[in-house]
């Protein structure tokens, strides 16, 4: 069996220990306030982030990964012996996937797939997650591929907001969607549907908008044996109360922080879960 390598990028808002267990490699977005440029999560972390966005009127700025950092990556890891499995952010969120894919073409090589996850954070880390699984399994490159495009569509999510302007902001989603979430006392609940954030309900105040998430991962069920992903940035109500919750249906989940990407269009006090459905 020839080696594997799994990669992935800065939104998929890993852990540094499961990256390091399941030997990922995440290359980072990039995020810029003015002429000032940081790589995700190591040239700038969540709180410094937040430090600068609550400074300034000026909305920072996310920019893909280009073509040229993919090739560069890729080159190295085909150089030392290495098929690779690249999946990334939602195509419809940005064009790190379309980079990727470009990248792949200027190599010529079938040693390369390249996925797009029609997810962000949790849910790309979790699919990242499971193809590191499957990789360990003994699957070759194009198995890997093919068991991780059936569970797409399986991948859920259900994520409460404190304000959706970042979103709006950053053109995640529309001024018209947008509206929900100023008007006072509304949480407005959002997932990841066909790549793409998209309104799925709005409830007032916290109790509320946990009992709709725990609903909702009830009404869906979690697929036996399969991780669920609890992605939060400063929301420790609604995370303690989705551990709770997994831990006395004896789920196993791993928690996760936003990374500055994705907290550039959560803005703060996020959370939510991304899990696999039942099928």
């Amino acid at each position: 069996m020839g080696k594997i390598k799994i990669i992935t990028d800065s939104t998929s808002d890993l852990p540094l220990d499961v990256v390091e267990k399941y030997d990922i490699e995440v290359i980072p977005l990039l995020v810029s306030f003015g002429e000032e440029t940081y790589k995700d999560g190591i040239d700038i972390n969540l709180p410094t982030l937040l430090q600068k966005m609550n400074g300034t009127s000026q909305f920072p700025r996310t920019a893909q990964i280009n073509p040229q950092r993919f090739l560069e990556c890729y080159k190295r890891y085909l150089d030392e012996g290495y098929k690779i499995v690249s999946i990334h952010i939602s195509s419809k969120m940005s064009g790190t996937y379309q980079s990727a894919c470009v990248a792949k073409e200027m190599l010529e090589t079938d040693d390369i797939v390249v996925i797009d996850s029609l997810s962000v954070t949790s849910g790309l880390g979790l699919l990242a997650i499971k193809a590191a699984k499957l990789k360990e399994a003994g699957l070759e490159i194009n198995q890997i591929y093919e068991e991780i495009i059936k569970l797409i569509p399986h991948v859920k999510s259900s994520i409460v907001f404190n304000s959706l302007d970042n979103l709006v902001k950053g053109g995640r989603l529309s001024k018209t969607a947008g509206i929900i979430g100023n008007i006072l006392g509304i949480k407005p609940i959002l997932s990841v549907h066909n790549g793409e954030m998209v309104v799925t309900d709005k409830v007032r105040g916290n109790k509320k908008a946990i009992r709709t998430i725990l609903d909702y991962m009830d009404s869906m069920g979690i697929k036996d044996g399969e991780e669920s992903l609890i992605i939060q940035v400063e929301n420790t109500d609604v995370r303690d109360a989705l551990k709770e919750d997994l831990e006395e249906k004896g789920k196993v989940f791993i928690e996760c922080q936003v990374g500055c990407v994705v907290g550039v269009h959560s803005g703060p006090n996020a959370c939510g879960i991304f899990f696999i459905e039942k099928f």
